[in-house]
């Protein structure tokens, strides 16, 4: 990984016994041990983090792409809606008509409130 043989490995074994001690030597370890855990924590977060940049960039592009299509069609297809009614139209012989707009529906949540009805005595 790091380019590190066995026989350098040693060496550094050999030195940290003599100059930590043996007694030390548990403990320097386990120190070391919790540090390159928590830069192997920090690592996977930051890699982690970039790959979710990257995923939220690609599905931006990709919505974009998809609005673009999207609006394309949307655009082309009242043009072929209304060349294929023209087509049928004139195969049976009448004139073609242009496309009725939509009726308005109104909000019913949205309009006022009625008059409350009168209740009825039963007696």
């Amino acid at each position: 990984m790091f380019g590190v043989d066995t026989s350098e490995l040693i060496i550094v074994a050999v030195l940290a016994l003599i100059f930590i001690g043996p007694k030390d030597l548990p403990q320097a370890l386990r120190t070391l041990g919790k540090f390159v855990g928590q830069v192997r924590g920090m690592a996977r977060h930051f890699t982690s983090g970039i790959e979710s940049m990257i995923r939220e960039a690609e599905l931006e592009e990709m919505e974009k792409k998809w609005r673009e299509e999207n609006e394309r069609i949307m655009r082309e297809y009242p043009a072929l809606l209304e060349a294929q009614k023209a087509e049928s139209l004139e195969a049976a012989g009448q004139a073609a008509l242009p496309l009725e707009e939509p009726v308005a529906i109104p909000d019913p949540l949205s309009a006022p409130p009625s008059e409350p009805s009168e209740k009825k005595d039963p007696s």
